[in-house]
């Protein structure tokens, strides 16, 4: 995969401010692409601890076990960190802190 595609994704994912979310499939629709699996490859060769990839979920707000940082347990502390609320069933509640990208460049 073309290291401008992941490029592409992980600069949408610095546009996620703290206390926020997205989707892997969010993340692939702002960017045009179907595959929200791409997304998924992108975050997780991420090394670079200044790209916000905690803040990258699935679609049911379940967290990533393969977290690049330290699995989904580390992922669940710097959200919770952050102020991100979780269900009694561990996922992020989604209705609360999930981020649009609703600027017209995404559409």
């Amino acid at each position: 995969m073309p290291a401008t595609v992941f490029n592409r994704i992980r600069g949408l994912v610095c546009l996620i401010p703290p206390g926020f979310v997205a989707t892997y499939g969010t993340i692939a629709r702002a960017l045009g692409y179907k595959n929200s699996r791409l997304v998924g490859f992108a975050i997780r060769g991420n090394q670079d601890t200044s790209i916000p990839c905690h803040r990258v979920v699935f679609k049911d707000g379940s967290l990533a076990a393969n977290y690049s940082f330290g699995g989904s347990e580390a992922q669940r502390h710097r959200l919770e960190f952050e102020g991100i609320t979780f269900t009694p069933e561990g996922r992020v509640k989604l209705s609360a802190h999930l981020f649009v990208f609703n600027n017209p460049f995404f559409s």
